[in-house]
Formats: structure tokens, sequence, C-alpha cells
């Protein structure tokens, strides 16, 4: 059974959270985040905290039970704090700008690596640290997931792009006999 959905969620003051018709929206100001929950949930709002019931009794639905009420919490973290994450860029010759809406990476390729940036993300760069910030947990990991990827950091001499409090394990080089 599942421990996670069983806790109940406390709202905190200025978010508001609905729910209608398998939809939990939680607000605070303009901005807006939805969890379609897909009535594999039910949400029940009691004042200043929330909390979830299963739909049926089968493993399938404890495994929503926990998962959804994970989603609605990560979404009222979000308003409230948002989430951050650093990229951090190593190598000779390798850096990133900010230009408009527009990432640009240059990172040892023969044409420079332009990302779009999404709307609910915002894009810093410092020296060759990256900060990546929104609102949204799925958005900012997955950004910062492409981000990396266009250059994941070797082995041997670590550049590449790789998260600030990433380790990266080193391996020997070649060494003569």
């Amino acid at each position: 059974m599942s421990r996670v959905g069983k806790k109940q969620i406390s709202i905190p003051k200025g978010v508001e959270v609905v729910e209608k018709a398998g939809v939990v929206v939680v607000k605070k100001g303009n901005k807006t985040i939805e969890v379609d929950t897909k009535n594999r949930v039910k949400a029940t709002i009691d004042g200043e905290s929330l909390s979830f019931e299963r739909v049926g009794d089968t493993a399938q639905s404890a495994a929503f039970w926990g998962t959804y009420r994970s989603l609605v919490a990560n979404a009222i973290e979000g308003l409230e704090k948002g989430y951050a994450k650093s990229l951090e860029i190593n190598g000779v010759g390798y850096r990133a700008a900010v230009k408009g809406k527009t990432l640009e990476l240059q990172l040892g390729y023969s044409h420079p690596i332009n990302y779009e940036i999404p709307n609910d993300i915002d894009i810093s760069v410092e020296k060759n640290i990256v900060h990546i910030k929104g609102i949204s947990k799925q958005e900012v990991g997955q950004t910062a997931a492409i981000i990396r990827g266009y250059r994941k950091p070797e082995p041997y001499k670590g550049k590449g792009v790789k998260y600030v409090d990433e380790h990266i394990v080193r391996k020997a080089g070649k060494t003569a006999s």
C-alpha cells in the first residue's frame, strides 16, 4: 500500500487549489499548474489541507494514488518556491550565452547549438555556469537533461556539460611501457 498517498498536503497561504472533473488546478497569482488525474484518484480539499483517496482496490490504483499526490505536491512547491538546476560547462572554448529566447552553446562542434528556451523556463549564464529556473519540476529537469545531452562529460578530462553537484568518475589515460 502507498505510504506517500496517505500523507496530506498542506496548502500554503496565497496558493489556491481547486479540483474539477479529475483535474487538480493549482494557482498562485497569474501562474497556474494543472495536474490531470484522469479520475484515477479522488482529491479532497479540507480547509488548509489536501488529501487523496484511491479509486478501486488494485495495485495499480495504489501506485496512481502516490504518484498523483506527489505530482500535486510538486506543483504546490513549484508555485511557492520554484525549482532550479545548474549546469557547469568545462572545456577549452566551450561557452554559453543567452540571446533573446535562445541559448547559444559552443561545445566543440563545427557549429553553434541554438536551444529555444521554453516559455515557463528562465535561463541565465554566469561565466561557465548555466542556471535553469522554473515552476515545473518536470520542465526544469527535462530542460537541464536536454542541454546536458548536447555534450555529456567525458571520463578522461571531464570536458562537457555536467550538473554542478555531479561527480565524474575519471579514467586513467594511456601509459608508456
